[in-house]
């Protein structure tokens, strides 16, 4: 494929897919597509490629990491349709859904760190006879009413059990973790169904501390995305420079 490049040859479907992995039907299907522009035609209607054509296959399987394939796609049927405006938006908005992935991250890590290890309970009305700490008590502990409580409870953020002799709610120590996160997560502005994921990765993880490996984890996979945007980016640059 290189010396196909470097001779100014045409280059066929094959040729194209060899350096990369993938089919001629691959390649057929970027071009349909938009993704590659349309293909040059010889007298018996095999398509044919030229460099152009190699700069854009180059260019959005670099962008496709860092952006997704559906996004990649729509840039680069942006910029072969000479609407590069809307390509270079479309970037944009990756790399703002980029920084709210960070924030995110960063907010769930500062509740974490906000969380002191839970206290024990107050005697007498604050615990039921089977251990744990009733509604009102949680509560005024955390600076919120019952009411809130009750509806973190229906959309699964915490799951009281009933006590058996009187069917008041009691909270024990998980559920008392669970509200605390909920609680720091709702004062960084954090919705509902925002937070309840992560609760289910608490109780999954079995506390806090097994939750670090998958903190961990996803800052490596907000620093891969963000390496890849700047590869992809240095590509469709290679390729807008092609196109001239």
């Amino acid at each position: 494929m290189g010396r196909n490049l470097q001779n100014g040859e045409r280059l066929r479907p094959v040729d194209l897919a060899r350096g990369h992995g993938l089919s001629t039907q691959a390649i057929r299907n970027y071009e349909e597509a938009g993704i590659l522009p349309a293909a040059g035609r010889t007298p018996h209607g095999y398509r044919t490629y030229t460099s152009l054509h190699a700069g854009a296959l180059r260019a959005f399987l670099a962008l496709v990491p860092g952006h997704g394939h559906q996004t990649a796609t729509a840039i680069m049927r942006a910029v072969n349709e000479g609407a590069v405006d809307e390509a270079f938006h479309l970037i944009d908005e990756s790399h703002a859904q980029l920084l709210d992935d960070r924030r995110t991250l960063q907010a769930v890590e500062s509740a974490l760190l906000d969380l002191e290890p839970t206290a024990a309970p107050e005697p007498d009305t604050a615990v039921s006879e089977a251990g744990g700490t009733f509604i009102g008590p949680l509560a005024g502990k955390l600076g919120i009413r019952p009411a809130t409580l009750r509806k973190w409870e229906r959309a699964g953020l915490v799951r009281p059990r009933r006590d058996p002799l009187t069917g008041y709610r009691v909270y024990d120590a998980a559920d008392v973790r669970d509200a605390r996160l909920a609680h720091q997560l709702r004062r960084g502005g954090y919705l509902l169904e925002q937070i309840a994921p992560l609760i289910a990765q608490v109780r999954t993880a079995g506390g806090m501390e097994p939750l670090e490996a998958a903190l961990h984890e996803w800052h490596g996979r907000l620093s891969a995305r963000g390496r890849a945007m700047l590869a992809g980016a240095a590509e469709l640059e290679a390729y807008l420079r092609g196109r001239g």
